[in-house]
């Protein structure tokens, strides 16, 4: 028995291939849209760890500032303690200089002179004084240029002959050699140095009196 459809079947596949078609898209789409949903929710997350990074940076920046800061300030208070330390080393060094130089000159000093006056300037030495010969001031420039080590380049400035009163009269007295001689000073002991005991300075000869011996 020979069966004929008489249905529209061309138009019903049709329709089946539409609605197919139509599902496929919204499918498609809402595929799509979960997909952007979920792209937006993972570069969301990312954007908000990269902020949360760099807030984290910014306050790790703002405490090494602090710490900057505080480390300038600690190096300008060492700088200044350093400073004082030096300073007070310096002071701790030149307060016994006078003494040391005192005694250089007691020790090298030679017999027949005698030193009206010792001036120290910075680092510089003015020494006035008598002597009863001109060998004797050259003895004295040779000892103070090589056997003191607080003494260097001495120079004879001036040296002219006086007579220098030795009784009531003013015609009577000795003829002697005024003289004027500078030299640099040169600091050479430490502040630990200064500790020691200096040798106490002996009495210079006056005119007419041999020197003690050094």
């Amino acid at each position: 028995m020979i069966r004929i459809n008489l249905l529209p079947h061309r138009e019903t596949r049709r329709e089946a291939r539409k609605k197919n078609y139509v599902a496929q898209m919204v499918l498609t789409a809402i595929l799509g849209l979960g997909v952007a949903l979920v792209g937006g929710v993972v570069i969301n997350q990312l954007i908000s760890n990269q902020a949360g990074r760099n807030e984290f940076i910014s306050r790790e920046n703002a405490v090494l500032d602090t710490q900057i800061k505080e480390i300038a300030t600690l190096r300008a208070e060492l700088e200044g303690l350093r400073a004082r330390a030096e300073a007070v080393e310096n002071l701790q060094r030149d307060r016994t200089i006078p003494v040391h130089l005192l005694d250089e000159l007691v020790r090298h000093t030679p017999e027949g002179i005698y030193l009206k006056s010792v001036k120290q300037k910075e680092g510089k030495v003015v020494l006035n004084g008598y002597a009863q010969s001109n060998d004797r001031i050259s003895e004295l420039l040779h000892n103070l240029a090589t056997k003191t080590p607080w003494l260097a380049r001495p120079e004879l400035n001036e040296i002219k002959a006086v007579l220098v009163p030795t009784g009531t009269k003013a015609k009577e007295g000795r003829r002697f050699f005024e003289f004027t001689l500078n030299a640099l000073l040169k600091a050479t002991e430490s502040p630990a140095d200064a500790k020691g005991v200096v040798k106490g300075p002996k009495a210079a000869a006056k005119p007419g009196q041999p020197a003690p011996k050094g």
